[in-house]
C-alpha cells in the first residue's frame, strides 16, 4: 500500500499532522475521535473534556475532507465569529505548511482569506471550500457538504432559557444548509454548559453522541449519568482504577487534582468530565427534594411534618417529576399531634396579558408556621369571563380569606373587572401588590427559606394536575409552563425562565404568609394543649362548685 493509500485513513493523516506540527504522537483517545470523525454517524456530537484537542482533530479532519475530495464544500460555525475564522486560519495553515497538501493552495483567481477560501483544485461554485461564520451570522444561503459546529454553546448564549430556545433555532438552519448527498454531515463539537444543553436536544433530535471524559468513571455511572454514551476507553470495572486519567500521558493524575482545585467541584465536573448536573445543583438554588408531597385535607391539617430524605419516604411514578435527574418527591417522614383547623388561606393571582403568559393562581393555607398547597395553575385569556369565573370559583372552593393581585401591569384593571365576578361567587378582601425588584430575585428570596426549612406542603393532586394541564400545548413548550419545571430551572439570572407565571403565583401566596412563618410549630402545638387542659380544668371546677351550692369558680382559674 503506497502513502495516498495509507492517508485515506484519517489516523494515519492526523499522526503526519501532529508530526508536522512537532506534537507528541496522538493518544488513544484522539486517535478513536478520528476514527468517530471519519466513520461515525452522519449527524455527531463529540463531547471530550477540555485539552482532549479536538478542535484541533476537527481541523486536520477538515483538511483530510479536502485532500480526499477538493470538490466538497465545508462550514465552520462557532459561538463568535473570531473563533470559526481561528478555526479556518488554522486549517489553511496546514494546508500552506504541509507538503503533502501543496496542491490544495488556494491559485491567483480563487477566494483566499481567513474567513473564506478555495482550494486548488475545486471547480468555481457559490459555495467556497472552507467559510468560518459566528452562529448569529447570516447563515440563510450557505451550502455545504460538511457542517462543523465547534463550541456553538458558550455560557453567553446559553444563561437563559430564552438565549437556549434561539440558540436551538439558529441551528436548525444546518439542515436547510446541509447539500442532500448521502455522505453529507453535521458534527459538532463541544462541552456542555448546562443541563439542558443544546447537545442534549440534538441527542434528542436524532444525534448520535459519543463522550470523553477525563477520569475513568464505572459502568453503572456511564449508564446513570452519561445514558452509556461515554467511550469505553474511558470506563472501567476495576474499582482500583476508577477516577484515573484517561490520558496519563498528557493529564496526570495529579494534574487533573490540582485543576479540579482550581475550577472548583462543579466546574471541573463539566469541563473535564462533561457532566453538567452537579453544576446546575449550585446554579439553581430552589430543589424540589426539599418539598414535603403528602394529601391535604381541605378543612384540616397536622399540627407538625417532619421531612427526612429517605429512600423509604420517596414518591412513585404515579407523581410526575419534571424536575432534574435525581430529585424526588419525599413524603413526610413523622407527623406530629392533630389534625385542625388551618389558620388562613390565601389565593394569589398574577393576570396575564394576550401574549403567551397565562394567567396564574395558587392557593395555600397556613397552620403552624407550615404552609399547605392545595391548589396551583394556571390559563390562557387574561381578562376573559371564562378565566374570572374560574378563578372566583376557586376561591369559593378553597373558602379562601383574602385574595392577592399583581398589579404591575394595567394599574389594577385586573382587579375592577374581577370584583363583580368575586362579589357574586365569594365575597373576600382583595389586595393588591406591586413589586419595583428583580422578579427572579425575589421568587428565589421568599421561597428558597421555606424550602430549605422544608415548610412547603403539597398536594400530590396540585402536582398532577399542573402536569396535565399543560398537555394541551405545543409539544415543545408543555415542560416550561409547568409548576414543578419553574420551581427547579429559576437563576437569579434575568430571564432565566421563559414562563414563570405559576412559580411567581406562588411565591405571592407565600410572601403573604412570610410574617407570620416565624411561628414555631412546637410552640404552637404545647400552647393549644394547654389551653385545652385550662378549658378542661375550668369545665371541672365550675361542675365541682355548682355542686356546692352554686359558687364561682376561684379567680386563678378564670
Amino acid at each position: 500500500m503506497n502513502v495516498e493509500e495509507q492517508l485515506t485513513d484519517f489516523r494515519n493523516f492526523l499522526f503526519v499532522c501532529w508530526k508536522h506540527l512537532k506534537l507528541p504522537d496522538p493518544t488513544p483517545i484522539q486517535y478513536e475521535i478520528a476514527e468517530w470523525m471519519q466513520n461515525g454517524p452522519k449527524r455527531g456530537v463529540i463531547q471530550g473534556f477540555r485539552g482532549v484537542g479536538k478542535s484541533w482533530i476537527c481541523s486536520a479532519y477538515v483538511v483530510h475532507q479536502l485532500y480526499l475530495d477538493p470538490q466538497k464544500n465545508i462550514l465552520v460555525v462557532s459561538a463568535s465569529k473570531t473563533r470559526a475564522d481561528d478555526f479556518s486560519t488554522f486549517t489553511l495553515r496546514l494546508i500552506h505548511e504541509m507538503p503533502i497538501l501543496a496542491h490544495l493552495q488556494p491559485k491567483d483567481k480563487q477566494r483566499f482569506s481567513k474567513i473564506s477560501f478555495d482550494v486548488g483544485p475545486a471547480t468555481a461554485s457559490h459555495a467556497p471550500s472552507v467559510k468560518s461564520l459566528g452562529i448569529t451570522s447570516q447563515l440563510t444561503g450557505s451550502r455545504a457538504d460538511l457542517i462543523v459546529a465547534d463550541d456553538v454553546e458558550v455560557p453567553n448564549n446559553s444563561a437563559t432559557q430564552g438565549m437556549r430556545d434561539k440558540l436551538s433555532e439558529q441551528v436548525k438552519e444546518f439542515e436547510a444548509i446541509l447539500k442532500p448527498d448521502d455522505d453529507c454531515k453535521v458534527l459538532f463539537l463541544g462541552t456542555p454548559q448546562c443541563e439542558d444543553s443544546i447537545y442534549n436536544k440534538l441527542v434528542e433530535r436524532e444525534y448520535s453522541s459519543q463522550i470523553w471524559t477525563a477520569k475513568k468513571i464505572t459502568p453503572q455511572r456511564n449508564e446513570k449519568v452519561y445514558k452509556s454514551k461515554v467511550s469505553d476507553i474511558c470506563v472501567t470495572s476495576d474499582k482500583k482504577h476508577v477516577g484515573d486519567a484517561t490520558e496519563p500521558t498528557r493529564f496526570s493524575d495529579i494534574d487533573l487534582a490540582e485543576r479540579e482545585v482550581s475550577y472548583g467541584r462543579s466546574g471541573f465536573a463539566m469541563q473535564f468530565m462533561l457532566d453538567p448536573k452537579l453544576s446546575d445543583m449550585d446554579k439553581f438554588p430552589l430543589k424540589v427534594n426539599d418539598l414535603v408531597v403528602m394529601d391535604i385535607d381541605g378543612e384540616t391539617a397536622p399540627e407538625k411534618v417532619v421531612w427526612a430524605q429517605v429512600p423509604e419516604n420517596t414518591w412513585d411514578d404515579s407523581v410526575p417529576n419534571v424536575g432534574f435527574t435525581g430529585d424526588r418527591f419525599y413524603r413526610p417522614m413523622k407527623i406530629v399531634g392533630d389534625y385542625i383547623p388551618f389558620t388562613g388561606s390565601v389565593m394569589s393571582i398574577d393576570p396575564s396579558g394576550r401574549g403567551k403568559d397565562e394567567t396564574s393562581w395558587a392557593v395555600v393555607k397556613m397552620l403552624n408556621g407550615f404552609l399547605f398547597v392545595v391548589d396551583c395553575g394556571g390559563t390562557q385569556g387574561g381578562y376573559n369571563e371564562h378565566t374570572l369565573k374560574t378563578l372566583a370559583l376557586k376561591a369559593h372552593e378553597h373558602k379562601t380569606n383574602a385574595i392577592i393581585i399583581e398589579s404591575n401591569f394595567g394599574d389594577g384593571m385586573f382587579s375592577e373587572i374581577f370584583k363583580p365576578y368575586l362579589e357574586k361567587v365569594h365575597p373576600c378582601s382583595l389586595e393588591e401588590v406591586r413589586h419595583n425588584i428583580q422578579k427572579e430575585r425575589r421568587i428565589i428570596d421568599v421561597m428558597e427559606p421555606v424550602l430549605n426549612q422544608h415548610r412547603l406542603v403539597i398536594d400530590p393532586k396540585v402536582i398532577k394536575l399542573d402536569y396535565e394541564s399543560c398537555q394541551k400545548y405545543p409539544l415543545e413548550s408543555q415542560l416550561r409552563y409547568q409548576l414543578i419545571y419553574q420551581l427547579s430551572r429559576i437563576t437569579g439570572q434575568k430571564g432565566s425562565l421563559t414562563h414563570d407565571d405559576r412559580l411567581d403565583a406562588l411565591a405571592m401566596a407565600v410572601q403573604y404568609w412570610v410574617d407570620q412563618m416565624a411561628q414555631d410549630a412546637d410552640t404552637k402545638r404545647t400552647e393549644r394543649k394547654e389551653d385545652m387542659l385550662n378549658d378542661e380544668l375550668r369545665k371541672l371546677a365550675d361542675s365541682y362548685y355548682n355542686r356546692k351550692g352554686g359558687r364561682s369558680s376561684p379567680n386563678w382559674l378564670k
